[in-house]
């Protein structure tokens, strides 16, 4: 059948940092491409998105399989982490690829491809540049981080040992044309196995990207274009090197619309967007959240984890809320955790709330105090756009969205990382000045719950919290959100994609 409209299909896979800034891009590329069919698939745990989605006209399309997958969640018999994870890891694996395919040709598959249509991509989502390259459409990429796995030392060795055409094909490519700084900088996990036999298989595409499937040799007679690659942080935070691809592009931020960062509703009607269509929220809290509102007035220091709860880091919640109370009974701050739906957690907050008689008359929907009233521990969620710059401090997991906010806030930082990118940002963090060096992860999490660890662990975040709260780190977060005050990463976002479809 033959279609007019164009179809842009955004493709985001991982945590809600992985995924919604990819959101908000598709959001603002539907109201300014009116011409275009947009889709976003993503997994069904992000499924709050559908409804914002679709009052932007972007139909949201939902993959089955978990952001994340936790070896600690599939020990074995003796606490290992066995055969079982990775079993379960290639079933989950299989299955998302099949439904990835099985999307796109839903979308794709109604008849040749039109010249406008493209799928973009975030790191996690390396499915779409294969599937573009069999429904013959464009594929550009969208990370709002920097690449999480660098190649390992031995990959160009062996790459040139294995592939010595292609890795003169790519060496001396044209100008414009795919090349080795593409592959080296983020294409190199399409060259393993993993990849081969679904794109043969099921694809019935050569198993080795830019080569012929009959002969396995470069495609000298069709090089493509080097693929768009666009950055979704700051150029005062991250430098764009020159041994990047020169089809990189540095955005800034890109930021969901603040009114959809509210889980209560009544608050989300409060959001208003000022005369330039920017969105901004008020002061105000709606009546339930009177209480969230009066404690973020005293300006406490954040803690968000995020997913890292999921992902099997905290493996005794009950020695992580004792460290914190710890740290209120030595000095005179106030906590804001946020729980990010964590049911142990919760679980334990809840738990010690109900021994205590000050707690007991201080439970909300979705607040619970500990520690005298010092401590609030909030299972909804804000806009931390809204939320970091009435805090004092914010201490975090290292995660890009979390960064970024913290940034475009002004407020100073102590970083935790756990996984891939989040130490790249902890030490960036670091090195900007607006965070001191950062925590290890048994700096937060104890090794064990008895009290000599758990009053070291509070020793430990609270010389953190007192390097981040000097003047020096508090100038110099101030000095970085002046600079990037005027940036908007979503709208260069749409611009570089404008300009790579040539779209007026």
């Amino acid at each position: 059948m033959d279609r007019r409209k164009t179809k842009a299909v955004f493709m985001a896979f991982g945590t809600k940092g992985d995924v919604y800034p990819l959101a908000a891009i598709a959001a603002a590329f539907a109201s300014d491409q009116k011409q275009y069919d947009v889709m976003l698939i993503t997994h069904a745990t992000h499924q709050s998105l559908g409804s914002h989605l679709a009052e932007k006209d972007v139909q949201y399309y939902p993959v089955s399989s978990p952001p994340v997958l936790s070896a600690d969640q599939n020990n074995d018999a003796e606490g290992n982490a066995g055969s079982s994870f990775f079993l379960q890891k290639r079933k989950v694996t299989r299955d998302h690829r099949q439904e990835c395919h099985s999307l796109i040709e839903r979308i794709f598959g109604d008849g040749p491809s039109l010249d406008g249509d493209l799928i973009v991509i975030n790191f996690f989502a390396l499915e779409g540049w294969s599937l573009a390259e069999s429904f013959c459409v464009r594929c550009i990429v969208a990370a709002p981080y920097v690449v999480p796995y660098s190649a390992p030392a031995t990959f160009e060795g062996q790459f040139l040992r294995g592939l010595p055409l292609l890795y003169k094909y790519l060496n001396d490519a044209p100008s414009g044309k795919v090349c080795w700084k593409d592959v080296i900088h983020w294409m190199w996990p399409l060259f393993s196995e993993n990849w081969g036999s679904w794109r043969s298989v099921d694809l019935h595409l050569s198993p080795c990207p830019f080569t012929d499937p009959v002969t396995g040799i470069p495609t000298w007679h069709e090089r493509p274009q080097s693929p768009l690659v666009m950055y979704g942080f700051s150029k005062e935070v991250v430098e764009c090197p020159a041994y990047w691809p020169s089809k990189v592009r540095v955005c800034g931020f890109w930021f969901l619309p603040i009114e959809w960062q509210f889980t209560c509703k009544k608050c989300r009607e409060l959001s208003v967007y000022d005369s330039f269509g920017h969105q901004q929220a008020k002061d105000d809290l709606c009546s339930n959240h009177i209480e969230l509102q009066n404690f973020i007035k005293t300006m406490p220091i954040f803690i968000g984890l995020s997913s890292i709860g999921s992902m099997g880091f905290l493996k005794d919640p009950y020695a992580f809320i004792c460290v914190l109370q710890t740290v209120l009974n030595t000095t005179n701050y106030r906590f804001i955790l946020f729980t990010a739906g964590y049911e142990p957690l919760e679980s334990t907050i809840h738990t010690i709330a109900a021994e205590g008689s000050f707690e007991q008359k201080s439970w909300g929907e979705d607040c619970v105090y500990l520690s005298n009233g010092r401590l609030l521990c909030f299972s909804g969620s804000v806009p931390y756009r809204w939320l970091f710059p009435k805090c004092a401090a914010v201490i975090h997991h290292g995660g890009s969205g979390t960064t970024a906010a913290a940034l475009q806030a002004g407020t100073p930082q102590v970083v935790c990382p756990f996984m891939l990118d989040q130490f790249y940002w902890a030490e960036r963090m670091h090195w900007l000045g607006v965070s001191p060096e950062p925590l290890r992860r048994n700096h937060l999490f104890p090794d064990k719950s008895d009290d000599r660890s758990v009053q070291e662990t509070a020793h430990v975040i609270s010389l953190a919290i007192h390097d981040a709260l000097s003047s020096i780190v508090k100038a110099r977060a101030a000095e970085i959100a002046e600079r990037i005050s005027l940036e908007d990463g979503v709208s260069e976002a749409i611009k570089c994609i404008k300009e790579e479809l040539g779209l007026n």
